[in-house]
């Protein structure tokens, strides 16, 4: 039994749908379950559907809702021109939910929860569209909510899934359908004890891939992208980027870790503790060898470069010239986990404390409030992290960079990470 994942890249379009569904034909044979993403920007149409509901502009919400109707209809169209398809059906019955959903004015309702209620649209209307597509070229799927199955606690956009209760719904129910035909199913989203819709995080279709491999025992997990398979750099920032041709599963879940954008930071470990096999392939050059993750792989012996952008520096010290020890780390680390802010690289010294985060404006700024009665707060935006893994430290910074200034840098074994302004 084999998990495929397709991501929004891959779906972006009509044609993209076709070639998707030329690669799910090869393995029809077989027992397959397909993880699929939101098709093309929609995730990004969807989070301005959300800023449109929260100050209430209703004419943004519609111009919004009528944007994304003529992007899927338009692919729906484009693939099963016959009006009278249930796909045009199916497609108005979500647009009449989200319609329904964003119309309302929840007065308890969080931000997180409202906004995990509307971005899972985008994985439903593009599991519709390529389940129906499939459909009509012969292929015999079956549309399951994944909602139904990935079972989470309620820490809505970064949920933590009930294993035990979800490996237990799977085999019980889903198991039987993959028997019988190949199963098409969302990435991303969840559900709670109490029926809401959850997220595991943005990107979180590679994750539910490892979710359903875990529970069903899967044989490997294949991620279908618009690269060659994982490489040693971003090829759009460094001319010499090279293919990884496999790597084991703790360098894998590092690169992750440290923000390697092909796999996502918690997909390797399921996969890991059965150890199920891990491909990153081109849906672009399906008969391309791409990388493999496992057990098996050697040590890489080449350095990577990972460049994390839109990043924000604060500097942490106290306003009474004291140490930054325990006490006012530890205030300093709730605060964080509070407001929901990852650290992605930290350092302190005697009477600071600086720490290199994603930048997301809300969040950081509630932190900011919460911190600045005790501490001497600065923020700097608009850096970007790099990190250099298995560095042998000789490895020259990429022409972009050579004239900025760098802001923190820190070493650890064989990875050096610098923030650049």
């Amino acid at each position: 039994m084999k998990v495929f994942k397709f991501g929004g890249a891959s779906v972006k379009n009509a044609e993209a749908v076709r070639n998707v569904g030329e690669i799910i034909s090869k393995y029809s044979s077989g027992k397959l379950l397909v993880v699929i993403s939101a098709m093309g920007k929609t995730t990004n149409k969807l989070e301005e559907l959300m800023q449109a509901y929260f100050s209430n502009n209703t004419s943004s919400k519609e111009i919004v809702i009528k944007e994304l109707k003529q992007f899927h209809f338009g692919i729906a169209d484009a693939l099963i021109p016959d009006k009278k398809h249930h796909i045009y059906s199916d497609l108005e019955d979500l647009f009449m939910e989200l319609e329904c959903l964003v119309d309302k004015q929840f007065e308890s309702v969080s931000y997180d929860e409202m906004y995990d209620g509307i971005i899972c649209y985008g994985e439903l209307l593009s599991t519709k569209i390529v389940s129906d597509y499939l459909h009509s070229i012969d292929v015999k799927t079956k549309w399951v909510d994944a909602r139904n199955f990935i079972q989470t606690d309620s820490n809505f956009r970064e949920a933590s899934v009930k294993w035990n209760e979800t490996e237990e719904t799977v085999n019980r129910i889903l198991k039987p359908f993959i028997d019988r035909s190949i199963v098409i199913t969302q990435g991303f989203i969840g559900r709670d004890e109490k029926n809401n819709t959850t997220t595991l995080g943005r990107e979180g279709s590679d994750y539910t891939a490892a979710i359903f491999a875990y529970c069903l025992d899967a044989e490997n997990v294949t991620i279908w992208k618009d690269v060659a398979g994982v490489m040693n750099a971003d090829p759009k920032r460094f001319e010499n980027a090279q293919k990884l041709s496999s790597i084991n599963y703790n360098q894998a879940i590092e690169l992750a870790y440290y923000g390697a954008s092909v796999i996502h930071p918690k997909t390797i470990q399921p996969l890991k503790s059965k150890n199920i096999s891990l491909y990153v392939n081109s849906f672009i050059n399906m008969d391309d060898e791409g990388t493999v993750v496992n057990n098996q792989a050697e040590n890489l012996n080449q350095a990577c470069y990972i460049v994390k952008e839109k990043q924000t520096q604060l500097s942490f010290s106290t306003k009474n010239y004291s140490f930054i020890a325990e006490e006012n780390l530890s205030y300093i680390f709730e605060a964080f986990a509070k407001h929901k802010v990852r650290i992605n690289v930290m350092q302190n010294s005697a009477i600071s404390f600086s720490a290199c985060c994603d930048t997301k404006e809300n969040k950081i700024e509630d932190l900011m409030n919460e911190l600045k009665e005790y501490f001497i707060i600065e923020s700097i935006p608009e850096c970007v992290l790099l990190t250099v893994y298995n560095s042998t430290q000789n490895e020259d910074l990429p022409s972009i960079y050579q004239n900025k200034t760098v802001l923190l840098k820190q070493m650890l074994g064989h990875t050096i990470q610098m923030v650049i302004k």
